[in-house]
């Protein structure tokens, strides 16, 4: 799969998210890697066989008080190789985008482990994630 075509399915699955998310989605970059740095793995006790699939980094919004401002862009990374190597075919790779993606966003909004989790089997069984 070409970088372009992932970075495609990255710009899907931002459409996907519904607009009420959307619309609080501020000062957040999205960007597409190659691969996680190994400084991260080894920071995240990543095993040598394991790997990331994306990574938000940031404050997320619950955390902020009344003082955050003028802050550099939180940052959530989505990484190609990783998705490419563990999809069977680009069906695959488009859903692990957009798990991906929503599971990066959970964290920028504050959401639990669990709740991602509920989020993601919402989207799996084709359920709207309007009502979320």
């Amino acid at each position: 799969m070409t970088r372009e075509r992932f970075t495609q399915l990255v710009e899907e699955a931002l459409r996907e998210i519904p607009r009420r998310f959307r619309d609080e989605m501020k000062n957040v970059a999205v960007v597409v890697e190659d691969e996680p740095p190994p400084e991260i793995l080894e920071e995240m006790e990543i095993p040598p066989d394991d790997t990331l699939f994306g990574l938000y980094q940031g404050t997320p919004l619950p955390e902020r008080s009344w003082s955050y401002g003028n802050a550099l862009p939180d940052r959530i990374s989505i990484y190609l190789g990783p998705i490419v190597e563990a999809c069977a075919d680009d069906d695959e790779v488009r859903d692990c985008v957009a798990e991906t993606v929503i599971h990066e966003f959970g964290h920028y909004f504050g959401m639990s482990e669990e709740e991602i989790e509920e989020i993601e089997e919402k989207y799996w069984r084709g359920e709207s994630l309007d009502d979320v």
